[in-house]
Order: structure tokens, then sequence, then C-alpha cells
């Protein structure tokens, strides 16, 4: 057997190769900078509604699903939303009576977005910024949509699908 010395610039490539790998959204505008995912502070009250990361006490019975409501429609905000951080899902009420889902894992480095705020789902991270309406981009460094997830609204209840 022979020994090599391992030099200094193989160790850092190699380095680099682990990092990118790690919290890269595939879509090129990621670095090699790692992040936690951020998760909301619930210790202070929310200042608006519309900001709201608290959701109100779900509704106590299970749905057709069996799975137990998420919120009532009433703990979402009409033009605003709710973070749900364990849940990794933000809800929001564009128009009045029209509730979306989207992922709460924001696209560029997988923060968690922590708040909904002037027609907008927030990462705290980067400063990405997504619509409520479709969870399609409006500030980035993200480039892609915070994807749709599947809910069921029945009468007051919001139930994860």
């Amino acid at each position: 057997m022979t020994s090599r010395a391992t030099n200094r610039r193989t160790v850092l490539i190699a380095a680099a190769a682990l990092t990118t790998g790690c919290g890269s959204d595939g879509g090129g505008d990621g670095g090699t900078e790692t992040t936690a995912p951020a998760t909301p502070d619930t210790s202070a009250a929310p200042s608006a509604p519309a900001t709201s990361a608290t959701p109100e006490e779900p509704a106590t019975s299970a749905t057709a699903t069996g799975a137990p409501p998420l919120t009532r429609t009433s703990g979402i905000p009409v033009g605003g939303g709710t973070v749900f951080a364990k849940e990794k899902v933000v809800v929001t009420q564009p128009t009045a009576g029209e509730f979306k889902a989207f992922s709460a894992v924001c696209t560029h480095q997988g923060c968690l977005v922590n708040k909904v705020a002037d027609g907008t789902i927030d990462c705290p991270c980067h400063g990405s910024k997504y619509r409520i309406a479709d969870g399609s981009v409006a500030h980035g460094p993200a480039t892609r949509p915070l994807p749709a997830e599947e809910i069921i609204v029945s009468g007051e209840s919001i139930t994860l699908a």
C-alpha cells in the first residue's frame, strides 16, 4: 500500500460539494450556505390578524378523512393567512370564502416561512415572498413557487387532505 497525503484543495472541494448538495433547491440560485429551518416566534402576540402565525383553536370533530381539523375557516383572515409550522403548511384566504394551501417550506433554501402579511407569504431567512393567491414568487431570491397542498373545507373546518 502506498500512502498519499490529501492536499487542502481536495478537502475544500469535497466540503463544497457536500454543502452544496444540502439545502440546494436544484434551481441554481442557492449557494453553499446551509440554514436550519426557521420556526415562528409564538411568544409575541401578532400585531394584526393578517400577519397571524398562530391559528385559532381547531374544530373538535374529525372529518371524513379521519384527520383532525387544522383550523376553522374563521382562523384564516381574508387577504391573509396562517402558517402551521408543525404541519409545514400555510393556509391563505385571498378573497372571502376562497381558501388555498401551500407548503410552508421556502423553495430557495428550505427554511420555513413564518408570516403572512400584505398579500404575501414571507420567508425570514433570505427575504423570499410568495403571493397568497397562487404561491408564485413575488420577491426572490426564490425562483420557484410554493407547491400547493390539498385541503378540505367542510363547513367551518379546514383539514389537510
